[in-house]
């Protein structure tokens, strides 16, 4: 048991830097569509929970309720999110992603599998199928 653990904390070890480089990398083609990585991944989020509130993003994104409000003021003055009100409670503004916010969405997706792509490219076909292999299990690792 204890050289399967040994062997689990060495692939973690492996993998850890290789997927924070590339994870960083990804999030900084966010730029070329002239958005921050954190306006990138706002907007995510708002596309995957539409009608998401202010609170709601601050808690998902675990960030201070002022901080997300002036996050989604400058998305919103950009045009690429919209608020709604609450019918319910007159208080809370709902979330929705505007169609130049799915425009910019659409860019960063383009940019980053251009990326990526580019450099899958360079790779030995028995490396790429390596990776073609090790996607699923990679996303089951974050899969909830």
């Amino acid at each position: 048991m204890l050289a399967a653990n040994s062997e689990v904390t060495a692939l973690a070890e492996a993998l850890r830097p290789a997927l924070l480089r590339v994870s960083r990398r990804l999030r900084q083609e966010a730029r070329k569509a002239g958005l921050s990585e954190q306006d990138a991944l706002l907007l995510g989020q708002i596309r995957m929970n539409p009608g998401i509130g202010v609170s709601a993003l601050a808690d998902a994104e675990r960030t201070s309720r002022p901080t997300m409000s002036a996050h989604v003021k400058r998305l919103a003055e950009a045009g690429l999110v919209s608020r709604s009100d609450d019918a319910e409670d007159g208080r809370r503004c709902g979330l929705a992603i505007t169609s130049a916010g799915l425009d910019k969405l659409d860019q960063i997706r383009r940019e980053r599998n251009d990326w990526l792509a580019s450099r899958l490219r360079g790779l030995p076909p028995e490396e790429r199928d390596a990776l073609a292999r090790a996607a699923a299990p990679l996303l089951r690792l974050v899969a909830p």
